[in-house]
């Protein structure tokens, strides 16, 4: 996995990359700005960008736009100070990868980066109670008696395979019925935003 990282901060520049290389991850470029970054993504086409929301010229959710509309083959991660829900919302709809808190990186960028790279969305678990919608009385009414069987599972935290033991269903199946409860409740699509949205709203028994 080759890795640009793009930061205005030197020594946040400098720091990530130190501490992802102590990780074994590769660090293909490094740039200060945007428009360096989006040109860098464009002509030596990492499998991931980590990018600072906040950057001269072009911000990085400005260069996930452009990655996007111009198709390039770069899974985007971005760094933030924001847990605004609206840019959350617009990092989503250019096809970001990951979305992480700056306070939080050290912490969570090697989960982040190993679910990336498994074709999956992260988003930090930080975030995910600012950013998932609060429900409405009838959230659970959207839901198939099934969905909702797994969404009480889900709030004693049960995995998938225990779920499926439990209703005597397929892992793959858990997995598919979940998709679908996210899209239900218009959670946001990252990794732990269920199992958030559930702790906060379920009582489980």
């Amino acid at each position: 996995m080759n890795i640009l990282l793009a930061d205005d901060h030197p020594l946040i520049l400098q720091g990530t990359k130190s501490f992802l290389e102590s990780l074994g991850y590769t660090i293909s470029d490094l740039c200060s700005s945007g428009s360096n970054a989006l040109n860098l993504i464009e002509r030596n086409k990492p499998d991931v960008a980590i990018l600072d929301i906040n950057m001269p010229e072009m911000s990085g959710l400005e260069v996930a736009k452009q990655v996007q509309s111009r198709k390039l083959p770069c899974k985007v991660i971005l760094l933030t100070m924001h847990n605004e829900k609206n840019i959350y919302k617009k990092a989503m709809e250019y096809g970001i990868y990951g979305y992480l808190l700056k306070n939080f990186s050290s912490t969570e960028i090697d989960e982040c980066l190993k679910t990336v790279s498994k074709n999956e969305r992260y988003t930090s678990p930080h975030l995910a109670t600012e950013l998932i919608t609060n429900p409405t009385d009838n959230s659970l009414e959207q839901l198939s008696i099934t969905e909702r069987k797994i969404v009480e599972l889900i709030s004693q935290q049960k995995n998938n395979k225990q779920i499926g033991e439990a209703l005597f269903i397929s892992e793959r199946t858990i997995e598919w019925h979940r998709r679908n409860i996210i899209e239900k409740l218009d959670l946001p699509k990252g990794k732990n935003t269920l199992l958030t949205w559930t702790l906060q709203n379920v009582k489980s028994s």
